[in-house]
């Protein structure tokens, strides 16, 4: 099957031959990861779109692809038009559009280990309205007629030495068994990866770029727990590590584990859990406590041992990322360069540390129109030369053991225009804005997010995408529960209060379709703030991503006395942390790069 129209053919014949009159396809895994192992990526099997957030929903007639405002410009690009509909999320949602076009008597399949349980509620009683019925399906009918399938990863479980970690898994098992006590509960499912490889202080090579294993986990209250993976992910170092408190099973088991609970009070959290999971307990008859993860806020607030290392991984990557810009300002103006070599040079010099793990996704190296793509993933096919006369943006990071980096950065290649220069100062006076922030302690990122708007607002602009995301340390790019986004949105979901230790972006950007994108990131470490006269605890952001900012994309005119100065200060930091792990030309390109404004 070599298209995508054919594809759906083939998946429609197969709902035919499963009396199903149409299925939804989301982006997940039995772990409802944001990234996702090469056997479970079957929506852009199925669909072609290759962006980190969407889902698709199939009728006999009709079918769509829905996505939020990061995928307006790529899902036209990767998806057939005219074979799906384009969606815009949270316009309207599979949900919403099978609802609306659904028939009376159809039959709509879904996978029960890719949904969580109160989509299936929603969705189910939406079409039940129009006397439609959601089935659960046994097998994914996408995974029959996908010929060439990958299977999942067999790479082995490593060790996450508690020198990186900082807390033993002996300390955090202990911890969420009080958590169960307090509930109380005589178990927690816990089915995030990154929850679980923070909760055992293991990592994996499972997922692209992240650190993670798949695996399933149930926590007693005694602090033991049944970890469930492929026997052959296991050596003998990594059952030292666990000791005889975690007893390893084959994940094939965990499904009947979980029919073992008969009786017991059982949380899980709702957000993660699978709709099979929750389906499974209530058929062994456990008692239910839909509850958060209680590994989700711990993994979110870094310990000391855990800050002082992004701090170092940061140093590190600062000086690697730094010697690419000094390399890009050599090059790019002779217009020798394009969209490829400029993220795989720039993935050299960071294994050139020689301690780079993996990026932590997928580079984003974006020159001209294509850096107007929001999460825009350079293949040969879109690959364009870099030449004098527009933007390159380009957000990277690196997965180092002792942390995560995660940094944007737009250069101007050749004179930029006054309508580059204006947007890129606004889009930096947000990024200082949010900055300079000093809020009191319980503080939501909803209440921040409008910092770094304003400057793009005055000017009748914005921008499609949340301020700020969480990032794990050693672990995924993306965590939650903490962000900084508005209200209502697509990537809303800002609503925890942020605390002392939590890691977050600082990311406004502004993008022409067309033409530009720019985005200014930088990861900051919450952290207490003392206030003079102060009657509340108060918290601010301290930088840790170092790099100098583009210099010829400041229209200083636009700045205040106190922007300039938190650039001038910026850049001084950056140039003390970085300048004594540079060779001397690099050095001294750094210095004028970081000179006063």
């Amino acid at each position: 099957m070599s298209t995508i129209k054919d594809r759906l053919a083939a998946l429609r014949a197969q709902l035919a031959q499963d009396r199903l009159t149409g299925f939804v396809i989301p982006l997940t895994d039995e772990h409802m990861s944001e990234y996702v192992g090469g056997y479970a990526q079957r929506l852009e099997w199925l669909t072609g779109f290759a962006g980190s957030a969407g889902s698709a929903a199939v009728l006999g007639e009709r079918a769509a692809i829905f996505t939020d405002g990061r995928y307006t410009l790529q899902v036209r690009e990767q998806v057939p038009q005219g074979v799906y509909e384009y969606q815009d999320v949270p316009k309207t949602s599979a949900a919403e559009w099978l609802a609306a076009h659904a028939a009376k008597g159809d039959r709509i399949g879904y996978d029960p280990w890719l949904h969580s349980r109160g989509w299936v509620q929603a969705t189910a009683h939406r079409l039940a309205r129009r006397g439609a019925e959601l089935v659960p399906v046994g097998a994914n009918p996408v995974d029959r007629i996908w010929a060439d399938r990958p299977a999942p990863s067999a790479a082995r479980l490593e060790v996450h030495d508690v020198e990186f970690a900082g807390r033993s898994s002996a300390e955090k098992r202990a911890d969420a068994a009080a958590w169960l006590g307090r509930h109380p509960a005589d178990a927690v499912v816990i089915t995030a990866l990154d929850s679980i490889a923070w909760l055992l202080n293991i990592r994996g090579r499972d997922v692209s770029h992240t650190p993670v294993a798949l695996a399933f986990v149930v926590l007693h209250a005694d602090a033991s727990v049944d970890l469930f993976t492929a026997p052959e992910k296991i050596t003998p170092e990594l059952r030292a590590h666990l000791g005889a408190q975690v007893r390893i099973h084959p994940r094939s088991a965990f499904q009947g584990a979980l029919a073992g609970l008969r009786g017991k009070t059982v949380a899980a959290d709702a957000a993660t859990g699978v709709a099979a999971i929750f389906a499974a307990l209530e058929a062994a008859g456990a008692r239910i406590i839909e509850a958060r993860d209680p590994c989700v806020l711990p993994k979110a607030i870094k310990n000391p041992v855990e800050i002082a290392g992004t701090i170092a991984a940061h140093r590190r990557d600062g000086a690697a990322l730094t010697r690419f810009l000094h390399w890009f300002a050599t090059e790019a103006p002779e217009g020798r360069l394009d969209e490829l070599l400029a993220a795989e040079r720039l993935r050299q010099f960071r294994e050139a540390t020689n301690v780079l793990e993996d990026l932590s996704f997928d580079t984003i190296s974006g020159y001209g129109p294509n850096g107007a793509v929001v999460h825009y993933r350079v293949s040969v096919e879109t690959n364009l030369p870099i030449k004098p006369g527009s933007l390159f943006l380009i957000d990277s990071g690196g997965q180092y053991r002792d942390g995560t980096t995660d940094v944007t950065r737009t250069l101007a290649v050749g004179t930029p225009t006054a309508e580059m220069r204006d947007r890129y100062t606004r889009v930096l006076k947000g990024h200082i804005a949010l900055s300079r922030a000093v809020f009191p302690a319980g503080t939501r990122g909803v209440q921040l997010d409008a910092l770094a708007r304003a400057p793009l607002w005055e000017a009748g602009l914005d921008y499609a995408h949340g301020t700020g995301h969480g990032v794990g340390s050693y672990l995924a790019v993306h965590e939650g529960p903490q962000r900084i986004a508005a209200a209502g949105s697509a990537y809303s979901g800002s609503d925890e209060p942020l605390q002392a230790g939590m890691i977050v972006s600082n990311e406004p950007g502004y993008y022409k379709a067309g033409e530009f994108g720019i985005r200014i990131e930088n990861l900051v470490l919450i952290e207490p703030r003392e206030v003079p006269g102060a009657e509340k605890p108060m918290l601010g952001l301290r930088p840790l991503t170092l790099a100098p900012l583009e210099r010829e994309l400041i229209d200083v005119a636009l700045l205040s006395n106190i922007e300039r100065d938190w650039v001038d200060n910026y850049h001084n930091m950056v140039n003390i942390s970085l300048g004594p792990q540079l060779d001397d030309e690099v050095r001294a390109w750094l210095e004028a790069r970081t000179a006063p404004l």
